[in-house]
């Protein structure tokens, strides 16, 4: 049998590789960049021949590397999935997914029987917790998270692309004290997401009135209770389309229906080495394909 290169110089190619960067990948291999370098260096001197192309500080993938990329890659995931069958006894998978509460009840949970039906064997362990992000690879496998954009070095797929809708009880509309402008707005409170904060700040420089101050500004860190405060009368909350026609709460209307997109996208987040293992692919490549 012909002698192989050492495992850890495949591995640290193929993150190369894969991530488009020497610090990327030493990263998710918690090595160093010169000894990331260097494992690829020994694996090039083992080959006889560059697999990278030098250029300034970064390495850009060659012919030759691209051919060895797509002949080891399958065969070192069909090892790092052996190792995870023989971990987990064989018979299940399961991923650590921390996602936000609105999200998990529109859009998550109405799906979740279809992915249990098409993989039996995955098994998903959930948190609402916040801070979710600097939790990747530190008791959760994967994230959704609401944000204006994600570090470059996680692997973040956007899940949608939202406007900013205003709003509040159906009272504002229909009683006699209806809200007939944008300015109103400065005789009542503003509900705010936490994840979200300048949501009314865009909204106010798309109706071109950025100086607007309103009576008060109320925070929540859930957005059902945010729904709930604006069914109540509480104030107008400062949401997502989405999440306003989800929740199709006959006590709540649209108010001011102007065109307003968002800073703000959901994106489904891990750390690039977590998708390596079956239970994050499954779950990432279901919720790319069913649209969520």
């Amino acid at each position: 049998m012909r002698r192989l290169p050492p495992l850890t110089a495949l591995e640290a190619f193929v993150q190369v590789a894969r991530l488009g960067s020497v610090k990327a990948a030493a990263e998710e291999l918690a090595l160093s960049t010169p000894a990331l370098s260097r494992r690829v260096q020994a694996l090039e001197r083992f080959i006889g021949r560059p697999l990278f192309d030098r250029k300034h500080q970064a390495l850009e993938i060659n012919a030759e590397g691209q051919r060895l990329l797509d002949d080891i890659a399958p065969a070192l995931d069909s090892l790092a999935q052996a190792l995870e069958n023989i971990q987990s006894g064989g018979n299940q998978l399961r991923l650590r997914l921390a996602v936000m509460p609105l999200f998990a009840t529109q859009r998550l949970f109405p799906h979740l029987g279809a992915l249990r039906a098409l993989h039996p064997q995955l098994h998903i362990d959930i948190e609402t917790t916040p801070h979710a992000v600097a939790r990747l690879g530190e008791g959760l496998d994967a994230a959704i998270v609401l944000a204006k954009d994600i570090d470059a070095a996680l692997y973040a797929h956007e899940l949608d692309h939202d406007e900013v809708y205003v709003i509040g009880a159906r009272s504002l509309l229909e009683s006699p004290h209806a809200l007939t402008s944008p300015g109103e707005l400065a005789q009542h409170t503003v509900l705010l997401h936490r994840d979200m904060p300048l949501a009314f700040d865009a909204w106010k420089e798309a109706v071109g009135l950025p100086d607007l101050q309103p009576l008060a500004t109320d925070n929540y860190d859930s957005g059902q209770l945010m729904l709930e405060a604006a069914a109540q009368g509480l104030g107008v909350a400062f949401m997502h389309a989405s999440h306003f026609k989800e929740a199709a709460d006959n006590r709540l209307v649209r108010l001011f229906p102007i065109r307003v997109e968002s800073p703000y996208r959901y994106y489904f987040v891990c750390r690039p080495r977590a998708l390596q293992t079956r239970a994050v692919r499954i779950f990432r490549d279901w919720l790319i394909a069913a649209d969520i």
